[in-house]
């Protein structure tokens, strides 16, 4: 449908188009597509829409990139940030210097997290977080004279960044194609997808063999050699991947068994998208040595991530010892005021609003509305939890066997997502769900109808086109 956006800036449709298809590179852009087609240019957001340029409105399905948990034109956020601007825009916090919000801030994190992680240190995102979190791991552990504890594993279709150290971190392959990565930094051990475990083996004997992996794994590389353990409680750009349960409480325990440190990268599911403000201690009994945030912590309305650490590490990397008594680690930016004001405000409209409440009461409404599209063609697994959601499309359902990658069904079912009036994520042969967290019932339910109409039309675009799809 075609609206007026709520304000009516004034903007020549064509030349913006223009320009951003000369001059700018986007993130993971497919170059021949965007060559073709150039970008849908948004320009503005209310509440769980957008609207593009020439004011066509859109149900917003991703929220922004996993980010816009409050909505989107919030005015209180656009008062604080203005206000804080006008107060204070920026002054660095090397050193002996700090300003209110992050003072501020950093208190509020530690009251947030599980009762050990006290310390935090601010980043301008998710993969600046993941970053300066290997920094301090390999810096804690050459201060307890451990120098060999380097290695970090992670998990295949992980992701964690894509800075040069955090894209090693991440698993997903196909990221890597043409890209150089730190040698011999970063092991991977399986992604714990049930929908793909195995033919005729239970849940249970799954976790198992992977809890039984990751142990492999750390004796392989040497308990003396491996540093730390990442993990997203749910895998987010991996294909929303809830693993088995019990699984991060035992992957915890093989790690603190061998000394190895668990990082819990909660860049996607911290503030609220699970219902909690973090996700690892009460979703899924995880007590990590850090947690690492960004998006959600300001609703993406400025980039800012944050590093919290335990009291353990803190304790070690701050001991004062004969000349090595600096902590030579930090950015620019790092705990900019208006970023930090930002996040105050957001936390305080997601405790005041209730929102993490809400998205306890209607994520399982729209889990059971949206794995009503598993009886559709193509659709071979819907999974996640809460507002953080994905549908598999397979070209046969019984042995769950892929359409060939130039297909390119994700992208098919989010083209006919757009045209109907919503954003939904393609990623290969998934298409993601994880829209703001105020969506009610009726916007859930007008999501899943555009979702599920789209499927059908892709379905139907296939067979004409002699695909065949079981």
């Amino acid at each position: 449908m075609t609206d007026p956006m709520p304000t009516q800036p004034r903007y020549d449709a064509k030349v913006l188009w223009r320009q951003d298809k000369d001059h700018c590179i986007h993130p993971f852009t497919h170059f021949p597509s965007f060559e073709k087609e150039g970008a849908l240019v948004i320009a503005e957001g209310r509440g769980a829409y957008v609207f593009d340029v020439d004011g066509r409105r859109y149900l917003d399905g991703i929220a922004g990139l996993w980010c816009v948990n409050i909505g989107h034109g919030n005015a209180e956020m656009a008062d604080t940030l203005a206000e804080q601007a006008r107060r204070l825009s920026f002054f660095n916090t090397f050193v002996d210097t700090t300003n209110p919000p992050a003072a501020q801030l950093a208190a509020k994190l530690a009251d947030l997290a599980p009762a050990h992680l006290n310390r935090v240190f601010f980043d301008t995102g998710g993969s600046a977080a993941n970053d300066s979190t290997v920094r301090t791991i390999h810096y804690y552990f050459n201060r307890l004279g451990m120098h060999a504890k380097k290695k970090l594993i992670s998990r295949v279709d992980a992701y964690h960044g894509s800075s040069y150290l955090t894209m090693a971190l991440t698993g997903k392959r196909e990221d890597h194609e043409g890209f150089d990565l730190p040698e011999g930094l970063v092991d991977y051990v399986s992604c714990p997808n049930p929908y793909r475990r195995p033919a005729g083996m239970t849940i249970d004997e799954y976790c198992d063999q992977l809890v039984d992996e990751l142990e492999a794994k750390i004796l392989e590389l040497g308990p003396e050699n491996v540093a730390a353990f990442f993990a997203e409680p749910i895998m987010g750009a991996g294909g929303v991947i809830v693993p088995p349960a019990g699984y991060h409480r035992r992957t915890q325990d093989v790690c603190r068994r061998y000394g190895v440190l668990t990082v819990s990268d909660e860049v996607v599911t911290g503030f609220g998208r699970l219902g909690h403000m973090f996700a690892s201690e009460p979703t899924f009994d995880l007590s990590p040595d850090v947690i690492t945030s960004a998006k959600g912590i300001t609703s993406g309305y400025v980039p800012l991530g944050a590093s919290i650490f335990s009291d353990q590490i803190y304790e070690v990397i701050s001991r004062s010892e004969p000349g090595r008594d600096s902590f030579n680690h930090g950015f620019t930016y790092s705990g900019h005021p208006i970023c930090c004001a930002a996040a105050l405000k957001n936390i305080e409209i997601i405790e005041r609003d209730r929102i993490c409440e809400h998205v306890r009461e209607v994520g399982p409404y729209f889990e059971k509305r949206l794995s009503r599209l598993e009886s559709l063609p193509l659709v071979g697994d819907v999974r996640g939890s809460h507002f953080m959601l994905c549908v598999e499309n397979v070209a046969n359902k019984q042995t769950k066997a892929l359409l060939p990658e130039e297909v390119a069904i994700g992208d098919r079912i989010s083209d006919h997502c757009e045209k109907r009036g919503l954003i939904v994520r393609p990623l290969g042969h998934l298409n993601v769900i994880s829209p703001p967290l105020i969506m009610t019932r009726d916007e859930i339910d007008e999501l899943v109808e555009i979702l599920g109409a789209s499927i059908e039309a892709t379905a139907d675009d296939l067979t004409r086109e002699g695909i065949r799809i079981d």
